[in-house]
């Protein structure tokens, strides 16, 4: 019998040292890496190391996203039982199916579509950050659902409920619409857009590790995927849009929420990949999915705190810190841009050569691990940056060491 209940739709730079990274797969395993390096210095820039183009598989992404390890660190309430749902598919997002259509509860699983968009949205809108908005449900939704769960004395499962989904819909401003019209601005479309080449030296050569097309541009300024965008403006040149032009997006955060609370320390969790802001009384705030170091190269453990925030940062690339690769290799200086390893912006912290900061590859984050640093998406990561301020305590916990002992810190 299936049981399926249906609502209603209503340029400073800085140098460092984090060490690389490395795909996370559900059976722990590592198939591409990329090391990342950052440490304070005087050519200004971040040093990281390897191949800044994170990239995982259809099946690596699939496999990260449903690694149930996650749960080991947190308090779960029991799971009620889901028996069956109707079917709904990412080919059936449409703005009138995400704003008008039907929402299909209960949430949890292997599930996507118009359902699941609406709830990430809603979540993106609460600033308990699901991540990147593509409409397939996964790890970082149903944590965010937990984290908003507990934040709200709700049982804390991961599954949207009715409770949970009314609660969340009053908790992201109720809109009208998950969906809106967006006229487009000079600056929304605004160049230059780059090829970016696979070769460090290359790309130290580029004016700036820019956007490489609009709509890559346009899908990380709403919080989604240009395969997504498209699916809600079928039949526009998303690459050829123009000022002036009228496109669907995602009812994403307003720049202004939470503008009002006051970041009094940040948790970052390495097995359960999260970073959650929290307020004097130790109440959540904010929640976002993050990239953590793997057990092989672990963030650190322990209490620390934010040292500076810098926008824009470069990246340094020294051969002589990687293995295996030549020391005679010349180093090179990656200039700033969304498509910097680290992204828009650089928080440093008081353990040395670490730092929280923003990503060129979004559709990774929380399926991913990293050597040691913090990786957020970039909207999550400038977000977060203008409500710290040097000097916010960072405590670290849950991190499994080299010989794969986990700790609190």
């Amino acid at each position: 019998m299936q049981r399926t209940l249906v609502i209603a739709a209503a340029t400073l730079s800085v140098l460092g040292a984090c060490k690389g990274r490395s795909d996370r797969t559900a059976d722990g395993g590592a198939s591409v890496s990329s090391p990342v390096a950052p440490a304070m210095d005087s050519t200004g820039a971040v040093s990281i190391y390897g191949n800044p183009r994170d990239t995982l598989t259809a099946a690596q992404l699939k496999q990260g996203r449903f690694d149930p390890n996650w749960r080991k660190y947190v308090q779960m309430d029991s799971v009620p039982t889901v028996v069956g749902r109707d079917t709904e598919t990412v080919e059936g997002i449409s703005p009138r199916r995400v704003n008008a259509g039907p929402v299909y509860l209960p949430i949890r699983g292997d599930v996507a579509g118009p359902s699941v968009m609406r709830v990430q949205v809603l979540l993106d809108r609460a600033v308990i950050s699901p991540g990147v908005i593509d409409g397939m449900w996964g790890d970082n939704a149903e944590e965010a659902v937990y984290w908003f769960q507990e934040k709200e004395g709700l049982p804390a499962t991961g599954v949207v409920d009715t409770t949970t989904y009314r609660r969340l819909v009053q908790a992201a401003g109720s809109p009208g619409q998950v969906v809106v019209a967006h006229r487009l601005t000079a600056d929304d479309v605004s160049g230059p857009f780059v090829q970016i080449p696979d070769d460090v030296y290359e790309q130290a050569k580029l004016d700036c590790m820019c956007y490489e097309s609009l709509s890559e541009k346009l899908a990380e300024r709403f919080h989604t995927t240009p395969e997504v965008l498209q699916r809600l403006n079928p039949g526009v040149d998303l690459d050829g849009a123009a000022a002036g032009q009228t496109i669907q997006v995602p009812n994403v955060r307003d720049p202004d929420a939470g503008s009002g609370a006051k970041i009094a320390e940040l948790v970052v969790s390495g097995e359960g990949h999260y970073v959650n802001a929290l307020d004097a009384s130790g109440r959540l705030l904010f929640h976002f999915p993050s990239t953590l170091g793997a057990s092989y190269s672990p963030s650190p453990s322990g209490k620390f705190q934010v040292t500076s925030v810098t926008p824009d940062p470069k990246w340094y690339y020294q051969p002589a810190l990687l293995t295996g690769v030549p020391d005679w290799k010349e180093p090179a200086m990656v200039p700033a841009g969304p498509n910097n390893p680290v992204g828009v912006v650089w928080m440093a912290l008081s353990a040395p050569h670490y730092g929280i900061h923003g990503t060129s590859a979004p559709e990774t984050i929380g399926y991913a691990t990293s050597h040691g640093c913090i990786r957020l998406t970039n909207w999550d990561a400038e977000f977060l940056s203008k409500r710290i301020a040097d000097g916010t305590p960072v405590h670290f916990r849950d991190i499994v060491g080299a010989e794969g002992e986990g700790t609190n810190g």
